[in-house]
């Protein structure tokens, strides 16, 4: 057995193939040994900044923690969130995360990696405004 800080890692800004705006990622926790899945961080938005539409393998947990936060889901589903809420996306769902305009937005993201830790995330097309106004 064994305890130990973890060396901080940089702030990361995200790819513009997966990201429209400005969106930064601090990695907190990752897996440390082949039993663990566990991923966790902290992702800040520009304000109106949006991923594209991704789905998770084993689902996703979202706690906002500044600003306020959009979620949508394929079907025109928008959950509109505040800081203290917390957003369960379900495994293989299609979705989007955003900061509204005029704010800056953060949350914390919490998921699990898959049997094969590069199909955890799939991405897809960038999210448009009609799909930001739950259209």
């Amino acid at each position: 057995m064994s305890q130990e800080i973890l060396p901080k890692q940089p702030t990361i800004k995200n790819p513009p193939e997966q990201f429209a705006g400005d969106v930064w990622v601090d990695p907190i926790v990752a897996p440390q040994d082949g039993d663990q899945r566990a991923t966790f961080a902290l992702v800040k938005f520009a304000p109106g900044a949006r991923t594209a539409w991704h789905s998770h393998a084993r689902g996703q947990f979202l706690r906002v923690t500044q600003g306020v936060a959009h979620f949508g889901t394929r079907d025109g589903a928008l959950i509109t969130a505040h800081p203290g809420d917390t957003v369960y996306v379900s495994a293989g769902e299609e979705h989007f995360h955003a900061s509204a305009e005029g704010t800056f937005m953060e949350h914390f993201a919490m998921l699990e990696n898959a049997d094969d830790p590069s199909t955890t995330t799939t991405w897809l097309e960038h999210v448009t405004d009609e799909d930001l106004a739950g259209h």
